[in-house]
């Protein structure tokens, strides 16, 4: 966030900004800490639903379960009796309230495929959000030197 000497044209030297310009830029940049932290946190939640449906496909459908009864989740409170009657196919949501039969071997490469590419955008976010709190480090620190300094620049006048 520090700007050198050749600095880049549309840049501004932090240091050369009053206080207040300061704390308006912290500000911005925590809400978007939040955010992307937010979002960070939305990226690991449906990576972990994707495994927990890998999980399942890979532990819970054999053909022992075929005639057993099961509890079918309409809703994350309400489950239905139910009975698996094909223990081949399952139903994919593959987004946006669509669904696809797939056979079992289908399903599990679409959901690695779905775990692999939200690693990989975690991993991305994560150089992002880090970069992100750096910036309020700098900042916090900018408008701490320059409080100090401005409360030394009282205190002398004052002993003058």
């Amino acid at each position: 966030m520090a700007q050198a000497q050749g600095a880049q044209p549309g840049q501004i030297e932090i240091t050369s900004l009053p206080v207040p310009r300061l704390q308006e830029l912290k500000t911005q940049l925590d809400a978007e800490l939040t955010h992307l932290s937010n979002s960070f946190q939305s990226l690991r939640t449906a990576q972990s639903k994707f495994r927990d449906c890998l999980t399942s496909i890979s532990t819970g459908l054999t053909p022992a379960t075929v005639s057993k009864p099961l509890l079918v989740p309409l809703t994350s409170s309400l489950y239905v009796p139910g009975k698996l009657t094909d223990h081949e196919h399952v139903l994919v949501d593959v987004g946006t309230g669509f669904f696809v039969e797939k056979d079992i071997a289908s399903a599990k490469d679409f959901y690695e495929r779905k775990v692999k590419d939200l690693g990989d955008s975690l991993k991305d976010l994560e150089g992002v959000v880090q970069g992100k709190a750096q910036n309020v480090r700098v900042v916090e620190e900018v408008i701490r030197l320059k409080v100090m300094n401005a409360q030394e620049g009282k205190g002398e006048e004052q002993g003058s």
